[in-house]
């Protein structure tokens, strides 16, 4: 099993937009794979993928002052921006990583 933690704490700003300050335009995700499995020094085996992804600036929504917003509140924005086939393929090329790390097809030796 695989547990997946999202980080969306790096995000672009518009300095002035619609009489608001600081408006959320662009995330810069990290998502980190976590397996439940350990590698050879018992410790958990990892992989991350990272992008980008435009949020809508939607003057509709209640604004949520930048002070006030938190990796929560934007890892959902994050993922709503997405269609569940790109967040499922980011996870998968995590699980991929994780899977070569357990198993890999190559590896570095050094002769002596």
């Amino acid at each position: 099993m695989i547990t997946y933690e999202w980080n969306c704490r790096t995000v672009d700003v518009y300095p002035q937009n619609e009489g608001e300050t600081n408006v959320v335009y662009n995330v810069h995700w990290a998502v980190v794979g976590i397996s439940q499995e350990a590698d050879n020094e018992s410790l958990p085996i990892t992989a991350f993928a990272n992008g980008t992804q435009l949020i809508s600036v939607n003057t509709e929504v209640e604004f949520i002052p930048f002070e006030d917003l938190t990796n929560e509140i934007v890892v959902e924005w994050t993922k709503n921006a997405m269609d569940e086939e790109q967040i499922q393929s980011i996870e998968d090329v995590i699980a991929s990583k994780i899977a070569e790390l357990k198993n890999p097809i190559s590896i570095t030796m050094t002769i002596e």
